[in-house]
């Protein structure tokens, strides 16, 4: 049945208004995917402060072998998403009954696996990475203990991707406001109290990660609508696993690439020594925030469009993608240029040492200013993967970003003229760039095409 008292906190995503459904939709999103970005912000800030430019430095260029090792299994929440959206859209309870069953056991399986990678592997890859000597044993010490804490996150995230699938994207805020406010707390007990540096922010987070994860679980237990979780039924049913693979496999192939060329782009930035390396790390956690905001329109365009695919509203997915694309165009526009002018006081966060600023400052000059080309291609891909297409916007994007980018490192930042930090910075808004144009056609090709059957699990 679908009307309970939790539907208050769902979205009738396949009629009425499109755009203030969107923003409803998408301002409680960005707020909580803030929340979430908080928790390494409160690591990097803490350590900033109070350990030194090296502690910065290790826990700051972590970031990208984390997002390496993660991004499968995100990806296949993105999957949980969609065919959650599928099958509400369609009013078909028993298929939805399935996804959200099938998708809480990915989320512990996929855990564990990244426990293990994480703690076995990670001190090997920072190598690989070329840390400095004085980083390496810092990162190693945090990422280690981080991944203890990574099953949590897996549970959240998926249970996150039910919630957002139906338009519920406030009770996801609310927990991760109170998760924020735990991790920062535990970030100054830990390093200013106990001394414990590196180790006591990478402890914080995973604890108030453990506690977002609880919240979830409990609050999809305690739902009485048609979302509502039963322990005694989890299992793994074959044809959602399927679908479930089907869409977010790529998804997070995708990601595991773009992390990948993210490496390659940190193993570069890392030649140029601990300054630039924690100039970089604040400069990039800074820019996390712009990200995140333009992001909550992409996780918008993915769950309104699969509802509305779901249910056969091909007019109203056109209008969805028009809505998305103008939207995410403005927050990054606006946050990019707010970034740029106010640099200064905002890096001095991150650190005191004026040539860490210096080096963030070169950074943000250039990413900031392009950077709603980004959120237009994520964008599209969101709207690509709502109609069913997840391995074309998976191979453009490698092509496109990810190739382009190691492509960019390995000739033109070779040449001596070009060796310089400002050159690897550059390889993105050119990539943001040729990827979008690419996506756009694609998106016209696609919806064309889908526009003219009918999502087979909608019932009549």
């Amino acid at each position: 049945m679908f009307s309970s008292k939790s539907k208050n906190y769902q979205i009738d995503m396949c009629n009425g208004t499109i755009f203030p459904k969107l923003l409803s939709f998408a301002l409680p999103l960005m707020g909580s995917s803030i929340l979430q970005l908080l928790f390494n912000a409160a690591d990097i800030v803490v350590v900033g402060k109070f350990a030194g430019d090296n502690s910065l430095a290790a826990v700051g260029s972590t970031s990208s072998l984390i997002n390496l090792i993660t991004n499968l299994f995100i990806g296949l929440s993105i999957g949980t998403n969609v065919i959650v959206a599928k099958d509400f859209g369609a009013k078909n309870e028993k298929e939805l009954k399935e996804t959200i069953h099938t998708s809480i056991v990915l989320s512990f399986i996929s855990g564990i696996i990244l426990t293990v990678i994480g703690v076995l592997g990670t001190g090997y890859i920072l190598k690989l990475m070329q840390s400095p000597k004085e980083v390496l044993i810092l990162a190693t010490k945090y990422l280690k203990i981080y991944f203890l804490g990574i099953t949590a996150t897996m549970v959240y995230n998926f249970g996150s991707a039910i919630l957002r699938a139906v338009g519920d994207t406030k009770r996801p805020l609310y927990f991760l406001f109170s998760a924020g406010i735990i991790n920062v707390v535990l970030n100054l007990f830990f390093v200013i109290v106990f001394d414990l540096g590196v180790v006591g922010v990478a402890a914080a987070t995973a604890i108030s990660q453990f506690f977002a994860a609880g919240c979830v679980i409990f609050c999809l237990i305690k739902d009485d609508s048609n979302i509502h979780l039963n322990i005694r039924e989890l299992s793994i049913n074959r044809v959602k696993f399927i679908q479930i693979l089907r869409t977010g496999l790529p998804a997070g192939f995708q990601g595991v690439v773009f992390s990948l060329s993210n490496v390659v782009i940190q193993s570069a930035v890392n030649t140029f020594g601990p300054i630039t390396i924690a100039g970089n790390s604040a400069a990039q956690n800074i820019e996390g925030f712009i990200y995140v905001s333009m992001n909550a329109f992409y996780q918008a365009a993915i769950s309104f469009t699969s509802q509305n695919y779901g249910a056969n509203n091909f007019n109203r997915i056109k209008k969805i993608s028009i809505y998305s694309l103008i939207c995410v165009f403005f927050t990054g526009f606006v946050l990019g240029l707010l970034t740029t002018i106010f640099s200064d006081p905002l890096l001095k966060f991150y650190s005191s040492n004026p040539a860490v600023i210096q080096a963030g400052q070169i950074r943000l000059s250039v990413i900031c200013s392009f950077y709603f080309l980004c959120g237009m291609m994520d964008t599209l891909v969101g709207c690509l993967r709502g109609i069913g297409y997840s391995i074309m916007p998976m191979i453009v994007s490698l092509l496109g970003a990810c190739g382009l980018r190691l492509l960019w490192i390995g000739t033109i930042f070779q040449i001596p003229i070009f060796h310089t930090i400002q050159t690897i910075y550059f390889s993105y808004p050119i990539s943001w760039t040729i990827t979008l144009l690419t996506h756009l056609v694609c998106f016209i090709y696609a919806f064309n095409k889908v526009k003219n059957f009918r999502y087979p699990f909608q019932t009549k």
